[in-house]
């Protein structure tokens, strides 16, 4: 018998996933524990349901049927079943078959799989769920292909099958469908569950920021607290939906103009939103009557939880699994609320003071109420309007991802801005950053570097700068401050991308004219000669100017400046609309307008009353965000014109800088590199090897501990007992499967086994110490090269151990002598949350203390390796400094390609170090290296699709 305590359960395969309309379920294995649920399913399953399940009329379980689908071994036979609450509302099983047909155990590779859904929730994506589910726990029990029967009037089904992207077979025996999966994921199968994961969590995020119905519960009857200011904000804003308020000790019909209820279920209609803004001991209570209820989701407002302490941590867990039980989705708790401005829907279910935020095309996430309220004050005080925004506060179920999920292909969206204090999931971050960046701009300024309390996912270990490296492969705008934040989002909502660095500079101050300039170069920009109109300039000089400006093509974009002048007529009033002309009339590139004590330019220039009622860019065809800005520019009207203006120079290059960078990175990547399929590479040989090696190595920590474990050049296990490093051979045979020879090293313990070692390798040869404190530190003295003859080696043999210390300590080897070139060293290692990471720097104590290294998520593609190489500050010695001979940076490429096919077909492959890698003008060399391995972790952003546990 298995239970859900019982020591074999896999209580990893427990997940919680989003369905296709948003809601939620939750997918476990099913134990002997859950006769009673799935006789319950049964009867609620329809008749014609059954018959497409068992091809025949089967109005009842048996109690043998029961017996066999409750008993599972989780090897040969596995049943899983999708639950909201303690109901099942569809099941999965497979059992092991042999070439026959017949029940089969290892090594038959082929299992019978068979579903069935509740009625009620068919048209969900329950099937679909379940299938990706079992399908990965099949693979983890050694199972490649599922086999299934259906019948062919149950096209339902068979569209799960065929819809899945699977390599497949299909054919009609005896009255069905035969179909065959084969269970190896592909690039299309992969395609479909992210599709399908964007979808159901889009969904879901689009359900709690477009509700129907909100209800507000805790609302005080003083008029104080978040409850009443949630409430009133909701009345206030227009809301386009029914509203309810709920307080167990009203006494009146209404609270603050509201209809209001002592308990929910006496609300008499459907309830799509609840915002809950009681004591956090009280919050169990509130979201059950939601869940009985059928609320979708939750806002939940009040305090106390992960952010107060372990107690409180632990209050957030059960939290979550209360919510999630009911199917629901949850932004908090300790939320600051959510907002929408779309005119259909006018939600404000937040805590911001008044005025309320302005329609616009930007949507903003923050996990820090505090500076929620700062971007939005900062955002009104501009001018600029926004399309949604999310507080998520401990952000314990809603997260960034699903926000980004929901902007990808929201078209009230043109730019999005993201307060972060930790990425949670890096790997999913930039891999769904990547993806909207490519249509919209994702701008980011990140708070903490370390996890702050509350926030209960994985924490990264990586460098802040190597997060910032990952960040700008996705296409991600990495700012420094909410400043910024504000800064680059203002031009982006309302300016087109510029088409290169070249930057024009005009305006009536020469001074402020060269400040622009400097801080041009500082930036990387290519500014041209500021154009110095004088103080005596009006209205009319600035339009030609900057219509001169537009309309030259050795421009991409173009910087005004502006200071007060000494004039009968104050600049400001006719200088704004004459600015606005000329870009009317020449539109397609950017502008930004700097203004120094013009407090009032800078209101004139925002558009009137904060939002334009035709999108920003729309009559030119080249919003930032818009994937038709390739298009020509038409002209608009010049009152439809929003230029963005900043009170001092350095601000507004920044914001420039950014969106040509951006703009460089959507061009470069308008067409995705290739991952090489190189002929050589021997995957079954290395995953054989990789098997026997861990044939006795029990299961570890978590990836990137182990990644951080071992040292020396032999096997060891280093302080973490699922890890284990490789020794020479062991090292140089995996990497030998993957294209990467490894030079050989031969121990030298005496002065003669050196001489045996170089006359078997043949001379010149190189005699260097491998002992772990002076490894790769030939600074220190360890290493000796070019030595051509016995007498040499012999010299310095003795010289080494004089001065270092005895053979034992010193540790040894003679190597054979390799063509000079550039030492580099090519690093991949596991990150907790980011997955496996691809490094690059040149070897060496400068590199090392000057942090110059670059770094790529894995698989990398040529396109991605090219810029590798290229991004550190020290790429000049690779490409011919000072007259020297470049490099062979096709075959540094190559390598890197290949370690990264090897980190990403085996997930066991936990770190690599290839240290030193000489590149000569012909070749290279990698003279070290040191493997690390271990069990892969048992869900991969690869597998299944999967809400975050805590």
């Amino acid at each position: 018998m298995t239970t859900a305590s019982d020591p074999s359960y896999p209580a990893h395969w427990e997940a919680d996933v989003v369905l296709r309309d948003g809601g939620t379920a939750r997918i476990r294995p099913i134990t002997t524990e859950d006769a009673a649920r799935l006789v319950s399913f049964y009867e609620q399953v329809s008749d014609e349901s059954k018959y497409y399940r068992f091809f025949a009329p089967y109005p009842r379980l048996s109690d043998r049927d029961v017996h066999r689908f409750t008993h599972h071994d989780y090897v040969d036979r596995v049943g899983l079943a999708a639950t909201v609450g303690e109901e099942f509302i569809g099941t999965v099983r497979y059992d092991r078959i042999g070439p026959d047909g017949r029940p089969a155990s290892l090594p038959a590779d082929e299992a019978e799989v068979a579903f069935l859904v509740q009625d009620a929730h068919q048209g969900r994506g329950v099937a679909s769920a379940l299938l990706e589910h079992i399908g990965a726990v099949a693979r983890e029990r050694g199972i490649r292909r599922f086999a299934a029967e259906v019948l062919p009037a149950n096209t339902k089904m068979i569209k799960v099958f065929t819809d899945a992207g699977y390599q497949q077979k299909r054919s009609f025996e005896d009255g069905s469908v035969h179909l065959t999966l084969d269970l190896e994921p592909t690039e299309e199968s992969l395609a479909v569950q992210r599709a399908r994961e964007q979808r159901a969590e889009a969904r879901s995020v689009q359900r709690l920021l477009t509700p129907r119905s909100v209800a507000v519960i805790g609302v005080s009857r003083s008029g104080g607290g978040m409850g009443a200011a949630a409430l009133r904000n909701l009345r206030d804003s227009g809301f386009h939906g029914h509203l309810y308020a709920v307080n167990e000790a009203v006494t009146t019909d209404l609270l603050e103009g509201v209809r209001a209820y002592r308990a929910l279920a006496q609300v008499d209609a459907p309830v799509d939103l609840a915002v809950i803004a009681v004591p956090a001991e009280r919050v169990p209570e509130a979201v059950a009557a939601c869940g009985e209820h059928g609320v979708q989701g939750l806002v939940v407002l009040s305090a106390g939880y992960g952010e107060s302490g372990p107690a409180g941590l632990d209050r957030q867990r059960e939290l979550v699994r209360q919510v999630r039980s009911y199917g629901m989705r949850l932004i908090g708790p300790n939320a600051f609320g959510v907002i929408n401005t779309a005119p259909d829907v006018g939600l404000n279910a937040s805590l911001a003071p008044a005025p309320a935020p302005l329609r616009g095309r930007i949507g903003l996430f923050t996990q820090s109420g505090a500076i929620g309220i700062s971007l939005l004050s900062a955002l009104l005080r501009r001018g600029e309007g926004l399309s949604s925004f999310v507080s998520a506060g401990n952000r314990a179920d809603v997260s960034g991802n699903d926000i980004l999920q929901f902007w990808y292909d929201d078209e009230a969206t043109d730019v999005a801005l993201m307060y972060l204090e930790t990425l949670g999931n890096p790997r999913k971050f930039t891999r769904l950053a990547r993806r909207t960046a490519a249509v919209k701009p994702v701008v980011v300024a990140k708070g903490g570097r370390h996890t702050p309390a509350g926030h209960v996912v994985p924490g990264t270990r990586l460098a802040e700068t190597t997060v910032s490296a990952l960040l700008r492969q996705a296409g991600v705008i990495r700012v420094d401050t909410v400043t910024e934040l504000v800064d680059v989002g203002l031009l982006l909502a309302s300016q087109p991308l510029p088409g290169g660095p070249r930057v024009a500079i005009l305006g009536n101050s020469e001074s402020l004219g060269v400040l622009t300039y400097d801080a041009c170069l500082t930036q990387g920009l290519r500014p041209g000669t500021p154009l110095d109109l004088t103080t005596a300039a009006g209205p009319a000089e600035f339009r030609a100017a900057l219509a001169a400006a537009l309309a030259s093509d050795t421009n991409d974009a173009v910087i005004v400046t502006a200071i007060p002048s000494v004039s009968e007529r104050p600049l400001v009033d006719d200088l704004a609309g004459a600015l606005r002309e000329a870009v009317a009339e020449h539109p397609g590139k950017p502008v930004a307008v700097v203004h120094v004590e013009l407090a009032d330019l800078a209101d004139a220039l925002s558009p009137a009353g904060g939002f334009a009622a035709t999108p920003p860019g729309d009559e030119a065809g080249n919003r930032a965000g818009d994937p038709r800005s390739e298009a020509a520019p038409r002209p608009r009207a010049a009152a439809a014109v929003r230029l963005p203006a900043y009170p001092a120079a350095e601000r507004a290059v920044r914001a420039v800088a950014e969106a040509v960078r951006y703009g460089q990175w959507r061009q470069a990547n308008a067409h995705a590199g290739q991952v090489p399929a190189y002929e050589d590479i021997d995957e079954a040989g290395a995953a054989a090897q990789l098997a026997g090696l861990l044939a006795d190595v029990g299961p570890g920590g978590d990836p990137g501990a182990r990644a951080g474990t071992g040292t020396g050049p032999g096997a060891g296990t280093g302080t973490d007992p699922g890890v284990l490093t490789l020794g020479e051979v062991d090292a140089a045979e995996l990497l030998a499967r993957y294209g990467i020879r490894v030079l050989p090293t031969l121990p030298a313990p005496t002065a003669d086994a050196a001489v045996r070692a170089a006359e078997t390798l043949g001379y010149p040869v190189a005699l260097k110490t491998t002992a772990p404190h002076l490894r790769h530190r030939a600074d220190l003295g360890g290493v000796r090269l070019d030595l051509t003859t016995e007498a040499e080696l012999r010299r310095s043999y003795d010289e080494l151990t004089d001065l270092l210390g005895t053979p034992a300590e010193l540790l040894p080897v003679v190597q054979a002598m390799v063509p000079r070139g550039v030492d580099t060293v090519v690093r991949s290692v596991i990150d907790p949350a980011a997955g496996a990471v691809l490094s690059f720097g040149l070897a060496g104590v400068a590199s090392e203390l000057l942090g110059d290294t670059a770094h790529r998520l894995v698989p990398a593609t040529d396109r991605d390796v090219a810029g590798l190489i290229r991004s550190i500050r020290t790429a000049p010695l690779l490409f011919g400094w000072r007259g020297s001979e470049p490099v062979d940076t096709p075959a540094l490429e190559e390598l890197l390609l290949r370690l990264s096919r090897l980190v990403d077909d085996h997930p066991e492959v936990v770190g690599v170090t290839l240290e030193p890698v000489v590149v000569a003008t012909e070749g290279l060399s990698v003279l070290s290296a040191t493997v690390r391995i271990a069990h892969p972790p048992a869900r991969t952003d690869l597998g299944p699709r999967i809400l975050p546990s805590y």
